[in-house]
């Protein structure tokens, strides 16, 4: 009987039936509903024989163009299942009054608001805002793909290990119950011997090293790669936020990597970094996660800023008003986001002098912030503006972002903050700022490239309720949270004994299915836009008449972009090749040398999900093999000589040369 359960210790590690979570009501249907969706899919895979397809032409691609799209799919998957915390949340929020507990105990209401937190910042928004930058940088540019094609795939697989690695959490043990950043002591193995913490640490290490690679692709990839004549001053606005959003990247997730790796010694060796014992400092953890935490929140709104300088452009008919002070609030942005971390901890007592610098930082970087919100309007002063969806997103952000905006500057005043600290008056502003700028700017973005992905424009009357319903739905669901965080209602809160407060919940909850129903609007806007393809599909290459050079190409583009490499002459770079009759040329052809695709990269992710694995369930052996593996694939990889083909020249000029000859009179 010891041998016996010596052997299962060694193999399964600390994995027993008591980790599956059977007595769940709420996890043991979600379970159902997934493995019925997932066999539904599998099937349809197999009936329609994709999975060679998909294989070959998806998941082993090193196409800038569909790694994008393969990131934007990933976001809105798990879009799907952190919203659906969030509606758990709001509901149990609104139910638990006059001595109802609500439907979540309290255990799993913790794992609730922290997944929710971990999945809509690492899972959903940064998937979407790197799928928007892969997809649409190399075009403007001028460049035929990204400066490290593979490296783009094994980033793409490693991020979708980690969501891998979360969504396992759900069927098997549990998640942190710590909060989305995780503060020692909580998450120290004192206070959290379970397995949630360690899914929480590996799923956000693994992705985290996707994120670091990605960053450091695309930098490589504007710096190096721009067209002829495209100085830095002569990038497009989006190319702008995105170098500033990847160098931000580069500089501050290996913050991440570093602070998530004392915090495994701490829980794995026993070391004592941000525990009590031995000299150890908590406040330390606070300070890293937060070095890195506010250069991630300017992370993901830099990219949604340069889509909407795009929108506005395009859609006002006129050039960007006041380019070069863009630019330069862009980088304002950047450096200043470096100096603000320390408004996340006011009350923590650091002092009124560090406080008081800390405060006023903070308020300095709303200048260049508020700068940009006036060049988007002064774009649209006299300009010939033509609502059409994007522009509808866009100006939704405007008055929404400039309410959370004003709210953040208010919580950057010390004595303020040490009020409305930790209350729900801070959620409000958070989800002000990122669903009301970030989630804006991704359906903006969705709705203004989608034709330029797919060839065909997005279905405008689903498209239409979608906005309005989210529009509506989003004060309802965050205006009460002032409201309640004024009134001194702390987050992170299940049940509540003042029966006046239930109102304010009942309205925030209605609010939340309002955006469900805006959120099942854009589902079927994607179905009927694709059912209904041809209907909407346009032949000009251009269906927005935009401003920048990748509308230059057809649409969807070809797998090399470009078959001519374009020369810059000015900013505006496609207004500039129609003001001087630009015609595409008709022959001089050659063939193009492009990377081939490999199956290294979801090799690789897969290695490193089960290392995972191991890690978090002390199977030490699996942990070993996968590492091991992890090696040798790798090396195994540098000496693949054959990952590159050429496109014949006959294939080009039979995809081009046609293309070229309908489009040559266009300008």
């Amino acid at each position: 009987m010891s041998d016996s359960y010596t052997l299962a210790k060694i193999i399964f590690g600390r994995l027993t039936w008591e980790s599956f979570p059977i007595h769940e009501p709420i996890l043991i249907g979600t379970f159902i509903m997934v493995l019925i969706g997932g066999v539904g899919v599998v099937g349809a895979i197999t009936k329609y024989k994709l999975w060679g397809y998909l294989w070959t032409e998806w998941f082993t691609t090193v196409d800038h163009k569909r790694i994008g799209i393969m990131y934007m799919i990933l976001g809105l998957i798990m879009f799907l299942r952190g919203f659906a915390d969030a509606i758990m949340m709001r509901l149990q929020q609104a139910m638990a009054f006059n001595g109802s507990e609500g439907y979540l105990n309290a255990h799993h209401y913790d794992q609730v608001f922290t997944a929710h937190g971990v999945i809509m910042i690492f899972f959903v928004a940064m998937p979407m805002v790197t799928g928007l930058m892969n997809y649409i940088v190399p075009l403007q540019i001028g460049a035929r793909d990204v400066s490290f094609p593979f490296l783009n795939n094994f980033s793409f697989w490693m991020t979708t290990s980690g969501a891998v690695t979360v969504m396992m959490s759900l069927f098997v043990g549990e998640f942190a119950r710590t909060g989305w950043l995780a503060y020692p002591p909580l998450s120290g193995i004192a206070y959290s011997p379970d397995v949630g913490v360690d899914y929480y640490i590996w799923a956000l290490q693994i992705a985290g090293i996707g994120t670091l690679l990605s960053g450091v692709n695309l930098v490589a990839t504007i710096v190096k790669m721009r067209a002829p004549g495209m100085t830095m001053m002569k990038m497009p606005i989006f190319t702008w936020t995105s170098l500033c959003t990847n160098v931000l990247i580069v500089a501050a997730f290996p913050v991440l990597t570093a602070v998530l790796a004392l915090l495994s010694l701490d829980r794995y060796a026993g070391t004592a970094f941000f525990t009590n014992d031995f000299g150890g400092n908590a406040m330390m953890y606070v300070n890293l996660i937060w070095i890195w935490g506010h250069p991630e929140v300017y992370i993901l709104i830099l990219p949604a800023f340069g889509i909407f300088s795009e929108i506005t452009s395009t859609f006002s008919g006129k050039r960007l008003f006041g380019y070069t002070s863009m630019v330069y609030a862009t980088v304002v942005i950047t450096i200043l986001s470096y100096v603000v971390w320390l408004h996340h901890f006011f009350t923590m007592g650091s002092g009124a002098s560090v406080n008081s610098f800390f405060g006023i930082t903070t308020m300095v970087i709303s200048i260049p912030t508020g700068a940009k919100i006036f060049n988007w309007l002064f774009t649209m002063y006299r300009g010939r503006i033509r609502f059409e969806l994007p522009m509808m997103w866009t100006i939704a952000f405007m008055l929404t972002f400039t309410v959370g905006g004003m709210t953040g500057v208010l919580l950057a005043v010390p004595p303020a903050d040490f009020v409305l600290h930790n209350s729900l008056f801070l959620i409000a502003h958070f989800h002000n700022v990122i669903i009301g700028g970030v989630l804006f700017g991704l359906f903006a973005g969705i709705n203004y490239w989608w034709p330029k992905a797919f060839g065909f424009k997005l279905d405008t009357v689903w498209g239409k309720r979608s906005f309005w319903l989210w529009a509506v739905g989003f004060w309802l669901a965050f205006m009460p949270l002032y409201i309640l965080g004024l009134m001194g209602v702390t987050r992170r809160m299940r049940v509540f004994d003042d029966p006046s407060l239930q109102i304010w919940f009942v309205i925030a909850a209605l609010g939340a299915f309002m955006i469900a129903a805006g959120i099942a609007c854009m589902l079927m806007q994607f179905y009927v836009s694709i059912r209904d393809r041809e209907k909407l599909r346009d032949t000009t290459g251009d269906p927005w008449d935009g401003r920048t050079l990748e509308w230059a190409t057809s649409s969807p583009p070809p797998d090399y972009n470009f078959a001519f490499t374009p020369v810059i002459h000015d900013g505006d770079a496609w207004s500039d090749m129609k003001k001087r009759g630009y015609q595409r040329p008709l022959d001089g052809f050659r063939s193009i040398h492009m990377p081939s695709n490999t199956g290294t990269g979801v090799i690789l992710a897969g290695l490193s999900t089960a290392f995972s694995v191991g890690m978090i369930w002390y199977m030490w052996w699996l942990a070993g093999l996968s590492f091991v593996g992890i090696l040798a694939v790798a090396i195994g990889h540098t000496f693949n000589y054959k990952r590159d083909f050429h496109i014949p020249v006959e294939d080009v000029v039979r995809t081009e040369g046609e293309r070229t000859k309908l489009l040559a009179t266009q300008g």
